[in-house]
This record gives structure tokens, sequence and C-alpha cells, in this order.
């Protein structure tokens, strides 16, 4: 799916954040979002290179921006031409209704994790509430845009690195080695499909 930046820019957001409750989410998600940032950046110096770290910022940044409804700093952010693969429920494409500026959505997402594998960012969250679990794999382009994403609703995710060289590798081989798991579709309360990214 394609989505423009002057449709982000005309979008009505349907997010309004009134005194009392809608100020308590909000400090509540900016306090989450600061712990997953505080953990990533301290995960940066067992590993991650600078670009990693700035990725995962840039990532973070687009769910703040979301969250508050800044279409501006979402625009700012997102590719004109994004790339979006969905897999879950229609019920749950969360993501599109808000970059659509479908104006009733009632969904934050709130990182409960970040990791970085070069230009791809995976993050996961969780509404126990709703009982979804949710998965973005982000792909940021050199230009510091973010060019694709993949989202999986309540689906188990492992990803793989794929080996850069011509050599085929078959499926039982150890080339193709699991370098991330998702740990909060367990959750969910209930059986979910799982799925497997090669990057």
């Amino acid at each position: 799916m394609v989505w423009l930046k002057s449709q982000w820019k005309r979008a009505t957001w349907g997010v309004k954040v009134e005194s009392g409750a809608g100020d308590e989410r909000r400090w509540s998600y900016k306090k989450r979002l600061a712990e997953v940032e505080k953990r990533a950046s301290r995960k940066a110096g067992s590993g991650d290179s600078d670009a990693d770290s700035s990725n995962k910022r840039l990532v973070l940044a687009l769910y703040d921006a979301l969250n508050s409804g800044d279409s501006d700093a979402v625009a700012s952010i997102l590719a004109a031409d994004l790339e979006w693969w969905f897999h879950g429920p229609p019920s749950h494409q969360f993501l599109m209704r808000m970059l659509t500026g479908d104006s009733g959505h009632s969904f934050s997402f709130v990182p409960q994790s970040i990791v970085s594998f070069g230009s791809t960012v995976i993050v996961e969250g969780c509404d126990g509430a709703r009982s979804i679990a949710w998965v973005h794999a982000w792909s940021i382009a050199g230009d510091g845009i973010i060019s694709q994403v993949r989202e999986y609703f309540n689906t188990a995710l492992t990803v793989t690195r794929i080996d850069h060289s011509d050599q085929i590798l078959p499926a039982t081989s150890s080339g193709l080695p699991c370098v991330w798991e998702s740990s909060v579709s367990s959750r969910v309360g209930k059986s979910v499909p799982g799925l497997v990214l090669a990057i």
C-alpha cells in the first residue's frame, strides 16, 4: 500500500487530548517511550553502531509523532511512497488508519522493545486489555527516511539474517540463524500463527 505525504498533512488524525485522562495517557505514553529509549541507548553501548542507534531514535520519534498526532513530523520521517505490508486481522489495521487520518481509531502504539539490524528496526508491543500483540519491521533508507514497514498483529515473528554471498543454503542449514524472536505474542492469551522474516 502506498500513502502520500499530502494525505498525512491533510489528515485530521482524530486524536483529541483533553485535560484529565487524556493528559495522563499522553504522560504515560511519553514515560514508557522514555524507558524504551533508555534501554535502547544502554544496548547501543553493547555493539550497536551509531547508525543502528540513529535508526532506533528515528523510529521512536515516529511513534511519538503518531501517538501525539503530529502529522508534519510523521510526513518528514516517512517516505512519500512508503511500502506497507500487513499480516493480521483487517480489524487491526490501526497504523493504516492513523496514517490516513481515520478519526475513529483509539489505538496507541507503545513500544515495549526495540532492536536494530542495520537498516531494519524491529519494534514490538502489546495491548493486553484487547489481547493484541504487534510487531513492526521498519526499513530505513540511506537518506534517513523510513521507506517500508512490515506490520504483524497477533503473530509470532522470527527474524533470520540471510548471508549476502551467492551460496544457496538449504532450509535446514545453520547458515540461517535466528537473530530475533518476538516475545509479546505469548501475552495475548491465545494461540497465534508464526512467520519468519528474512533480512
